[in-house]
């Protein structure tokens, strides 16, 4: 919900940016489901009126949350885009991954796999839209498989769908490890590692 759509006449008597980023640590470290109204509006400092008219309700807020998250200084699709390679890119997303599900002032993870995890059917529309959002960075990343296949930066035989579902897989299993407690030091082993599973490019395969 943007602030043209607030209510007229009920102007916010909060820090909409701060509350924002309040909410999303919030939802970051327990989940969609498990953040009750009552929490965020302890957090938040605010009553229940204010999220409201803020952000329509709940789930208003938690999708705002959710695009503050995606706004980092570190985008998915820019770095795919930006890659030189299939290859690149998937490394670099890996190390993103790494250093930002271990942050020192973050909850551990990642928020869209923890949040996802957390829901449970009544929550089926947060989840499929969680999913459609990892959804769409595995399909950048599949298509940047395939132009570098085109390229012969990979064999021809390459399954992009596969490898670009394997990397997000590895991402979401990074986001359990550190949730788990992992350092950062032992993600970036993972990532790293995981790259040795990439094929090699066409023309020193042949």
């Amino acid at each position: 919900m943007t602030d043209t759509t607030r209510k007229k006449g009920r102007p916010l008597s909060f820090d909409r940016n701060a509350a924002l980023r309040k909410a999303m640590l919030l939802f970051w470290e327990h989940g969609y489901e498990a953040t009750s109204l009552n929490d965020l509006t302890t957090a938040l400092d605010v009553k229940p009126s204010s999220i409201y008219s803020a952000f329509g309700d709940k789930k208003g807020l938690f999708f705002d949350a959710i695009g503050l998250y995606l706004s980092g200084p570190v985008k998915a699709d820019t770095i795919i885009a930006q890659a030189p390679s299939a290859h690149a890119a998937a490394s670099e997303l890996l190390r993103v991954s790494a250093i930002g599900f271990t942050g020192a002032t973050t909850p551990a993870g990642c928020l869209l796999a923890s949040s996802a995890i957390s829901c449970s059917h009544a929550a089926r529309e947060v989840r499929q839209a969680l999913g459609a959002i990892r959804g769409a960075i595995e399909e950048r990343l599949r298509l940047k498989i395939v132009q570098s296949i085109e390229d012969r930066q990979l064999p021809h035989e390459t399954d992009a769908a596969a490898l670009a579902a394997l990397t997000m897989a590895v991402i979401q299993g990074m986001s359990t490890l550190a949730r788990d407690g992992a350092p950062r030091e032992k993600l970036l082993l993972v990532a790293e590692v995981a790259m040795l599973g990439w094929p090699k490019p066409a023309a020193v395969a042949a």
